[in-house]
């Protein structure tokens, strides 16, 4: 708490101070007019600036929260020699914070390391034992500690302190002198630097989001005195553009729909953007936050003293008892440098052509839209902030402006395909750079400071269709063996299309609406937008027994593949639909490496499963398809195991062997039934074998309990016990000579088979 106390005071303190103007400025100003915005979906926006100067000084004011984005990114070409120039930005330290400053950080810091950190300061300390002033010297961590300057507690020794946990010692100098006082005394902190007081106002403005939008000015020197005609650009934080989209299904459920995107633009840069060049970029590129403003220094080793502390040492002389020898002489001592391409201005790549009013996509929120006609509608005309004469009953707003239909009833008002696309005029050219896709507006656009606007990009007729889209789960709670309806087109824009909500129209009314995830361009897209409880959706999964698969024969090894097998069956059902219908299925992937065995016609890929449709003909209520994954297991095989001889005789008539390989195959194949067979004698035998030892065993103990009985009955059953019992042995030896007989054929075809397969390869 007394800490807390700390803090509190060191703020009243500070605020005796002037406070900085807190008010809101552009992100950047400049004598150049801002020309260009293209803005990004990951919160970065890139500015163009034009114009031109007198003399070799350019002074650009910055944002404090966007000088480091700026200094990162910022380029300036002098057009009238197509070369870039210098740039030169002196850093005055007194308008940023000192490192000391670093600690206000939230979550950093606290009062002793601010205080350490502010060693050679002028301060004035209100403690519990009076005011001290001076420099500060120190602040030392202490612990378990006592302070004399509190009573003993009952029990302790005479003189004894109180025992503190944790606390530090502040030391501060005053001429001669030092005092030392703890910190947990401090009552306030009084700085008697004006100037580094206003430091930790900013400071503390900037943490708090109110400091962050002042300004900071940045001097550019340029080559020469004479005039330049100039092109800034920077990329600063912006936030993101906004997609939106209207899908107008065919009235027949397959054939032409019309699809529409707009771009819901925000300004929040704190300047308006008047007749600029708007381009929307769709894509992922990588943006950071990275200080370059605020200097930074480097601890390097002081070896001042390896100069001055090197001494030798004193050793002792080691003697011998040999003699010395006589005359024994002394001994003697590339790089390869990237050209950047400029950004070319106006688009880049294939432009894109649509239905709606001219050239393919394109903004709606032209500078200066022309007034609807007249009697379109009655309503008051009034002037905006820009002069621009509109109705109040238009969308000048959004940026939309209607058709030039004035004569139009309130019947072609409704929401139908053609209406929809006479009512918005899109005019916008498609540009890639670097992968991305970019969105070149062809008008320019105005979009006030705190202002947001909608722009048509994408006003184009689509192949699309409407279908039945059933998802693992159902489409929600109580629903959940029930398919969605969805809307189905093909992207065949220039454009990809970012994620965002999709209203869905059909029958000149709005029926549902979706979202979408990001569509390339010339790919399809499924977007559900409403529950179908009239179909029943169902699924039944098995495992399958394994199977085998040869790969290669290569010097009598066999590589195979072993297959596990899942089989999903799914059964689509309707009550009422008579004329026919399909069902697309979401079938998720059993697993990574699972595969289907037969793929179905029209089954479409998606990133972790597959999209099956499910046909059912007119005139039915129902129809089903099975559907068989299978993870191949690459392994090896011996010719005698069991699955063996079932894989070769499918590989022979598979159809992928030529008769070469087919001839040197058949013996194999042969030999191997003849193993076979003799095999499943065996084994019929050994079978044989056993059921006759489970009999014996039985008659022994039935011949055992008769020989205790005196009866004459039960002596002729003795009897007759005994001569099964010997019958069955005789039998039970019979067929251990035979499998005795057998077995070493069965070893005589597996050396056989062995020397066959021993040079034999077979891809």
């Amino acid at each position: 708490m007394k800490r807390l106390a700390c803090i509190f005071a060191i703020i009243s303190t500070l605020s005796a101070c002037d406070h900085a103007d807190r008010s809101r400025f552009p992100t950047a100003a400049s004598p150049l007019g801002l020309s260009r915005v293209v803005l990004y979906r990951n919160g970065v926006g890139y500015f163009e600036r034009q114009g031109e100067i007198d003399g070799n000084l350019l002074k650009i004011r910055v944002r404090k929260d966007q000088i480091n984005d700026l200094l990162k990114s910022l380029t300036i070409v002098d057009r009238k020699t197509g070369q870039a120039v210098s740039v030169s930005m002196p850093l005055d330290p007194d308008t940023w914070a000192r490192a000391a400053l670093g600690t206000l950080g939230p979550g950093n810091g606290s009062l002793a390391e601010l205080l350490d950190r502010l060693r050679g300061t002028e301060v004035e300390l209100d403690t519990v034992l009076g005011e001290m002033e001076g420099r500060v010297v120190i602040v030392e961590a202490i612990q378990e500690e006592p302070d004399p300057t509190m009573a003993a507690p009952r029990g302790n020794a005479k003189g004894s302190g109180a025992v503190l946990g944790y606390d530090h010692k502040v030391t501060i100098m005053s001429g001669q002198e030092m005092s030392v006082v703890r910190l947990s005394k401090i009552k306030s902190v009084k700085l008697k630097d004006g100037d580094l007081a206003m430091q930790f106002h900013r400071r503390l403005d900037a943490t708090a989001g109110e400091g962050m939008f002042q300004q900071v000015e940045i001097a550019i020197r340029l080559d020469n005195a004479a005039s330049h005609d100039l092109v800034v650009s920077y990329v600063v934080e912006a936030p993101i553009w906004k997609p939106t989209y209207r899908v107008v299904l065919p009235k027949d459920g397959k054939g032409e729909a019309l699809l529409q995107a707009w771009a819901v633009v925000d300004n929040t840069s704190g300047e308006d953007w008047r007749e600029v060049q708007l381009s929307l970029t769709a894509g992922e590129p990588l943006a950071f936050r990275y200080d370059l403003h605020t200097p930074r220094e480097v601890y390097r080793q002081d070896l001042t003293s390896m100069g001055t502390q090197r001494r030798g040492r004193v050793a002792m002389g080691e003697t011998t008892f040999d003699e010395a020898d006589e005359d024994v002489p002394a001994d003697e001592p590339e790089s390869e440098l990237a050209d950047a391409k400029e950004m070319e201005r106006g688009g880049l790549g294939k432009s894109g052509y649509g239905r709606g009013g001219g050239a393919f996509p394109s903004s709606a929120a032209a500078p200066s839209p022309k007034p609807a006609p007249p009697g379109r509608y009655k309503a008051e005309k009034k002037k905006d902030a820009y002069g621009r004469t509109a109705s109040t009953r238009d969308a000048r707003n959004y940026g939309v402006y209607g058709g030039d239909d004035g004569d139009a009833s309130l019947r072609e008002q409704q929401m139908t395909l053609d209406n929809l696309r006479r009512s918005t005029r899109a005019r916008t050219r498609a540009a890639t750079a670097a992968g991305l896709t970019r969105f070149d507006l062809q008008n320019p656009v105005t979009v006030p400071d705190g202002n947001s606007t909608m722009v048509a990009i994408v006003n184009q007729s689509v192949k699309g269709e409407q279908a039945f889209l059933f998802n693992p789960g159902g489409s929600g709670t109580g629903f959940e063996q029930n398919p969605y309806r969805a809307v189905r087109f093909s992207n065949t824009t220039p454009f990809v299309l970012e994620p965002g909500p999709i209203s869905i129209y059909s029958g000149g009314s709005f029926v549902g609406e979706g979202l979408s995830d990001r569509v390339g361009t010339k790919t399809s897209v499924t977007v559900p937008f409403a529950v179908e409880p009239g179909i029943m959706v169902t699924r039944k999964q098995s495992r399958m027994p394994h199977e085998l698969k040869l790969v290669k024969i290569v010097r009598g090894i066999l590589q195979v593949d072993r297959f596990t097998r899942v089989k999903t069956t799914w059964e689509v059902q309707s009550q009422t639909m008579n004329e026919g219908y399909k069902v697309l299925i979401k079938h998720p992937h059993y697993g990574t490496d699972f595969k289907l065995k037969d793929r179905p016609n029209d089954t479409e890929d998606l990133p972790n499963a597959y999209l099956v449709p499910v046909s059912v003909p007119p005139g039915q209520k129902k129809a089903s398809i099975e559907l068989v994954e299978q993870s191949p297991i690459r392994t090896q095989v011996a010719i005698m195991d069991r699955e063996t001889l079932p894989m070769l005789e499918r590989a022979m008539i598979a159809g992928n062997l030529d008769a070469a390989d087919k001839a040197k195959l058949e013996p194999i194949i042969a030999k191997r039934q003849e193993a076979a067979k003799l095999i499943e004698a065996i084994s019929a035998k050994r079978r044989l074998q056993r059921q006759l030892n489970v009999q014996m065993e039985e008659a022994r103990k039935n011949l055992a309990v008769l020989k205790e009985m005196k009866d004459a009955n039960a002596k002729r059953m003795a009897a007759e016990r005994a001569r099964k019992l010997e019958d069955w042995t005789k039998e039970h030896d019979t067929l251990g000579r035979e499998i005795i007989d057998m077995e070493p054929k069965v070893t005589q075809i597996q050396i056989e088979l062995s020397d066959m397969l021993q040079n034999l390869t077979i891809e």
